[in-house]
């Protein structure tokens, strides 16, 4: 009888240690993968606030101020290549030819979709208030996010499709490539 007790003793003491053991293993694991997800969501989060924002700031801006906006809420090399865009073929000082644009940024940029001709995420030159009615991501690579955005200006009826790649870069949220469809005349 006292070996019996002896040994259902000893095993109820094995089990008790061996048991928080693994239970704290399974709990470590888990949170680790959930805090991992839950700071990848919030940066997430924040890209697509943040893109949110700036687009309709951006439309409800003063004109005169536009250009400046964009260079604001942009990196250097995007800026440069949708100025290039906006110009091509145009009779400005540094206006580039079609083949002239697209020889000087294809190894940067996807020139089919850079929006030539048009201006700064939507191919209108007029509007009254555009308002993004989608921001969905895409893809999240490190802290690079692509949005699949559409951009509408109810009053005059159009609707804006377009992919916007941003990035973070010093803690701060940059448009790094807007891929739109050029407009066929």
């Amino acid at each position: 009888m006292t070996k019996k007790i002896f040994i259902i003793g000893a095993l109820a003491i094995l089990s008790c240690k061996e048991r928080p053991k693994k239970e704290t293993a399974e709990i470590s694991v888990q949170q680790s993968g959930s805090a991992v997800y839950d700071d990848e969501k919030k940066e997430t989060d924040e890209a697509h606030n943040w893109l949110e924002t700036h687009i309709e700031n951006y439309f409800a801006g003063d004109l005169g101020n536009l250009d400046k906006m964009m260079k604001d809420m942009t990196t250097k090399d995007y800026y440069d290549y949708k100025s290039d865009a906006m110009n091509v073929d145009m009779d400005v000082d540094g206006s580039l030819t079609q083949k002239e644009f697209e020889q000087k940024w294809k190894a940067k940029f996807d020139t089919s979709k850079a929006g030539v001709g048009t201006g700064f995420l939507i191919t209108g030159q007029d509007w009254d208030s555009i308002k993004v009615v989608k921001c969905q991501l895409i893809s999240q690579k490190g802290e690079e996010f692509l949005f699949d955005v559409i951009l509408s200006d109810a009053s005059h009826q159009l609707s804006y499709p377009i992919k916007v790649k941003v990035i973070k870069e010093n803690n701060e949220f940059l448009i790094a490539d807007v891929l739109q469809e050029d407009i066929q005349p």
